[in-house]
């Protein structure tokens, strides 16, 4: 987004950066001058030097934390403006402490030529709240038979370093290894997909005594193990770097700190939903907990949990995918897989991860900004919150709770699966190179029109 205007120096006052002791924080040309004692006369002096008048904001009660960064968003443009666009994918994102995307390749074109890729990332410039990284496929059209042209993506105005065909499985493994040693040539990832076509077929969730009650087609475990297995040998052979996608069971979790305890480069994300929900809530036929991979057992979910604190899961990563109302609103069996997640992401990683005191705040900052952006490649996120580094900072209410209303969020689409549900920790505040793209919860900007919503239903 062009600015018309430069940023004012900003001075944000009290706030606790990683939850630790308060300070002032001074803010001026998309960089933090200072935190401390000294922020005030910081921030003055770049408003006298600017002649621009200083921005004051109380933080006081606030926790600061680095922008957060989704490695694994869905934002549907091109092809499916109906259900999410990059301008509204982007509000829920800002307003969920986001400052930077990753945009899969699951579009219509799929976004697996230079062109496509180019046209996602002007696309979220322009929109501007936050920065929107296209991910390349890793194959033709997403159809495992051909490699896109990964350098030529690489090579373009996006700078696309990750790569995954998300939603499907790059399940030929010679292909697989080719795309590897492809992208170790500049440093790139391949984000696979894990899941075994063979083992899954008609599969419509977890395979267990849930879905043998319910005579619903099961997806085994092992699909998914099956391929991580596979992937972190080949990943091993040719000396490149894995990136497993939405890891979901206990036996995956095993594999994956098999493979690091020998090296390998292999990172791992799980998402919020399977921290907190189960495959019980399929018993409701609600089409809104359908979701690829499924929602596992209560014994998967403290195992998930347990691997993002020993770090052997890197990541917390949305798998945000907005479905409109024709596609999800219908029988469990015809529903589209996919939940929203870019506004509950932090409140659900509060909720299972820091209240159980499986991480303090400085361990969220390192799964929801910090590690995901260094998995991507983008230097200019996740930094530490200091002195010369970029002003891509969120800061929290820690104390306040919100209620989720679907129709209230910022997505064009509804289907989230914690209506009604409270749940801790609000964003106020969000900054992306020292510009507010939300204020008191609600998103700004230079396009002050943006068309979204504030987080509504703050109780306290």
């Amino acid at each position: 987004m062009s600015h018309p205007y430069p940023a004012p120096p900003l001075l944000i006052t009290g706030a606790a950066p990683y939850g630790e002791e308060p300070a002032d924080i001074a803010i001026a040309g998309g960089v933090i001058l200072t935190v401390g004692a000294d922020a005030r006369a910081a921030a003055e002096r770049a408003a006298r030097e600017s002649d621009i008048a200083l921005v004051e904001t109380d933080g006081g009660g606030l926790v600061a934390l680095p922008g957060l960064v989704d490695l694994h968003t869905h934002l549907r443009e091109p092809g499916r403006e109906d259900a999410e666009t990059v301008e509204t994918g982007s509000a829920a994102a800002a307003l969920g402490g986001f400052t930077a995307v990753f945009a899969m390749p699951n579009t219509h074109p799929t976004t697996d030529t230079a062109g496509v890729v180019e046209q996602v990332y002007r696309l979220g410039a322009d929109v501007g709240l936050v920065d929107v990284q296209p991910i390349g496929a890793v194959t033709v059209g997403r159809q495992g038979q051909q490699l896109a042209e990964l350098g030529a993506m690489n090579a373009s105005a996006a700078g696309v370093t990750v790569f995954s065909d998300d939603g499907d499985c790059v399940a030929d493994p010679l292909l697989m290894r080719r795309a590897l040693e492809y992208v170790k040539a500049f440093g790139g990832v391949i984000a696979q997909h894990a899941q075994e076509p063979r083992l899954t077929v008609g599969a419509q969730m977890h395979e267990g005594d849930v879905s043998a009650v319910l005579g619903l087609a099961g997806w085994p475990a092992v699909a998914e193990e099956a391929i991580i297995a596979r992937d972190c040998l080949l990943a091993d052979h040719v000396g490149s770097r894995l990136h497993v996608c939405h890891l979901s069971t206990a036996g995956s979790v095993a594999v994956v700190a098999a493979a690091k305890a020998r090296g390998t480069a292999v990172t791992a994300e799980v998402t919020p939903h399977h921290l907190l929900l189960t495959d019980e809530l399929a018993r409701s036929y609600d089409a809104v907990y359908k979701v690829n991979p499924p929602l596992r057992t209560e014994a998967d979910v403290q195992v998930l949990r347990q691997a993002v604190a020993d770090g052997v899961i890197d990541i917390v990563a949305t798998d945000h995918a907005p479905h409109a109302a024709e596609d999800k609103d219908c029988e469990w069996d015809s529903a589209s897989p996919g939940m929203l997640g870019l506004q509950t992401a932090l409140s659900i990683v509060i909720d299972s991860l820091l209240v159980t005191g499986l991480l303090d705040w400085r361990g969220v900052a390192r799964v929801l900004s910090e590690k995901p952006a260094e998995i991507g490649g983008r230097a200019d996120h996740g930094r530490p919150i200091a002195a010369g580094e970029p002003a891509n900072l969120v800061f929290v209410d820690p104390y306040a709770r919100w209620t989720v209303r679907g129709a209230e969020l910022a997505s064009l689409s509804r289907n989230t699966p914690f209506e009604g549900m409270e749940l801790p920790g609000v964003v106020r505040h969000t900054l992306l190179r020292g510009r507010f793209t939300v204020r008191d919860g609600v998103v700004t900007g230079s396009q002050d029109a943006t068309n979204s919503t504030a987080q509504q239903g703050v109780s306290a």
